[in-house]
């Protein structure tokens, strides 16, 4: 379990009514520790989770009344994705439920009868959602408009967002796994190929479609069918080859009892991703391209904008294609806690908070700018720590007293409705779906796992008609058997016991 910072291991111990040795000398009387909801006490025993790794906080929303239950409610804890809902209520409160991320299409050359002298350029505004439906809707456009070969290249322009300098497996190991994405002005299908196989029993074969189309890599279009009628782990049985860059192969069987199966990775070379994808997308609809996609250089870029090519005031094509709104992408980030999503929106909001032509969203602008944000909204808590707003992190951190106060003051706002329907609902949907059925659409809960991490925090009607506030956190190894325990405190609020 990772070690806790020294601030916080005080904060910790003073929490638990423990205080320090000079004051133990003196016999300081202890705060009596308030009594867990007996069905949360024995699910936790239960799990073998001792009650010093949870914070809980059970408050009416409006704020009228005492907290029904607070539990070491001050110690800053690993939220998981939990984190989410800090970045999500700050990209909706700042930027406005409306907001649209732009990708633009810029034509650098001269066009006649369908022949591009010149480039075509991509600007990436970071778009979070830009699937291969999407791109292909964009570039379909652009053959549209005249533009049929491009005796140039397809020029990338990736600025608004600092690279990423992180290795998609630093966290985990698991590189391949679509959840790792790293943010990218220009994202295209979350960096994530698609394989779905198709049993076709006539030729005994497997059928495999990929996409995005994707320029330069080879994937086995078939694989055998199994001698055995049976649906196991099917995507071992497989023996996929993943590493090459340029190639996908099959070495295994797939079992025609598995029916249809579509396997979502991330792809071995994640830079390359973008050029290979509009490449391959390009191809595909049946425009012509004589050189290659490429990133374009910084140099390029000045040289683009003092052209004024890059804003399309001289392009002789522009054309602009607005993301889904702001609280479409939220309801995504949060109902499915989709990783790299969440990591686009804090992005942003540095990218936002800076002033200039042509600001770049940063991790240090979007630390920089929550923290603003949050001594502007929330003067009297502590703030959380941040680290890329997704929760996929060792080092975020907030107290269950802190995370409440927000959203409680969510509650309240102008976007509190937008806000409360981007959640889980309990029984009924997303990361929910098979949780707290007890309590079925009463709950409104975003969830957070990691290894010694589960976490809840939202909304719960209570059966009275009173709102509460719920936050549950667990930051133990045995955090993943407690979830029962986060449940049971879910019911309990939705109760009223």
């Amino acid at each position: 379990m990772l070690r806790l910072p020294l601030f916080f291991r005080l904060a910790a111990v003073a929490a638990l009514g423990l205080a320090p040795g000079w004051a133990l000398a003196q016999k300081t009387p202890r705060a009596p520790k308030p009594a867990l909801p007996p069905v949360v006490a024995k699910a936790l025993a239960r799990a073998q989770v001792p009650v010093e790794a949870v914070t809980l906080l059970v408050m009416d929303a409006s704020g009228k009344q005492p907290p029904r239950l607070d539990y070491r409610s001050s110690v800053p804890m690993n939220p998981a994705s939990v984190m989410k809902l800090v970045t999500t209520y700050a990209a909706l409160d700042v930027l406005g439920p409306a907001y649209t991320w732009n990708t633009r299409v810029l034509m650098d050359g001269s066009l006649s009868d369908g022949l591009l002298s010149g480039n075509l350029v991509v600007r990436g505004g970071g778009d979070p959602k830009m699937v291969v439906e999407r791109l292909q809707a964009l570039l379909a456009q652009v053959q549209a408009s005249g533009v049929k070969v491009i005796r140039g290249d397809i020029v990338l322009d990736r600025s608004a967002f600092q690279a990423a300098t992180a290795d998609a497996g630093e966290f985990d190991g698991e590189p391949l796994r679509p959840y790792n994405a790293q943010p990218d002005a220009l994202l295209i299908n979350f960096k994530s190929l698609v394989l779905r196989f198709t049993p076709d029993l006539a030729s005994g074969r497997a059928l495999v479609h990929t996409e995005p189309p994707m320029a330069g890599l080879m994937v086995d279009d078939s694989v055998p069918l199994a001698r055995v009628a049976r649906c196991g782990d099917w995507r071992s049985e497989l023996q996929t080859s993943l590493d090459n860059p340029n190639r996908i192969q099959f070495a295994g069987s797939y079992s025609s009892a598995c029916g249809e199966r579509v396997w979502p990775m991330a792809y071995a070379e994640p830079a390359t991703f973008a050029a290979r994808a509009i490449e391959g997308s390009w191809r595909a609809l049946g425009g012509l391209l004589t050189g290659k996609v490429r990133d374009a250089s910084a140099a390029e870029l000045v040289t683009l904008r003092t052209r004024g090519t890059l804003s399309g005031e001289k392009a002789p094509l522009r054309l602009d294609t607005p993301s889904l709104p702001l609280r479409d992408i939220v309801r995504d980030v949060n109902k499915f806690s989709n990783n790299v999503m969440a990591q686009h929106l804090f992005l942003t909001l540095g990218r936002h908070a800076q002033p200039g032509d042509n600001p770049q969203g940063t991790p240090e602008a979007g630390r920089a700018a929550l923290a603003i944000w949050w001594k502007k909204t929330l003067p009297r808590h502590d703030a959380p720590v941040m680290d890329n707003g997704s929760g996929l992190s060792r080092i975020e951190r907030i107290s269950a007293a802190s995370l409440a106060a927000m959203l409680q003051v969510a509650a309240q706002s102008r976007v509190a409705q937008d806000f409360v329907d981007s959640l889980p609902v309990a029984g009924v949907d997303a990361t929910m779906r098979e949780r707290a059925k007890a309590v079925t659409g009463q709950a409104f809960m975003k969830t957070g796992s990691l290894r010694d991490v589960t976490a809840v925090a939202g909304y719960a009607n209570g059966a009275g008609g009173t709102r509460y506030i719920v936050v549950g956190i667990i930051n133990h190894p045995n955090a993943g058997a407690a979830r029962p325990a986060l449940d049971a405190l879910i019911q309990w609020a939705v109760q009223e016991r």
